[in-house]
């Protein structure tokens, strides 16, 4: 059975720093992309980043790029997400989905749950 865990959300005050994680069971991480979304109350879901198989390519939105990283620990079989100088417009609950192919793109066929980061004062 295919799952993603998302996990690592929480309350963070601006300036701040998280690091979420997607821990996959039921599939071999190593062999797809897999992506990180967002949505904030009230907004549509948005990408945020994405890494390819064996992180040959990496995706970041516009407004993360140099404030977020995207990595994978295929031992662990987790991909991970660093956000740094977090802002309060990054509060959202975090998704991650596996795309089924090995390059991102617009296609994913499972999602974890999600986790919710709020950055606040």
């Amino acid at each position: 059975q295919v799952q993603l865990v998302a996990s690592g959300g929480g309350w963070v005050q601006p300036g701040g720093s998280l690091i979420l994680s997607c821990a996959a069971s039921g599939f071999r991480m190593v062999y797809y992309a897999i992506g990180w979304f967002r949505q904030a109350t009230g907004k549509e879901r948005e990408g945020v980043s994405c890494i390819s198989m064996y992180a040959l390519s990496t995706y970041f939105a516009d407004s993360m790029k140099g404030r977020f990283t995207i990595s994978r620990d295929n031992a662990k079989n987790t991909v991970y997400l660093q956000m740094n100088s977090l802002k309060p417009k990054d509060t959202a609950v975090y998704y991650c989905a596996r795309s089924p192919g090995r390059f991102c793109s617009s296609d994913y066929d499972y999602w974890g749950q999600g986790t919710q980061v709020t950055v606040s004062s």
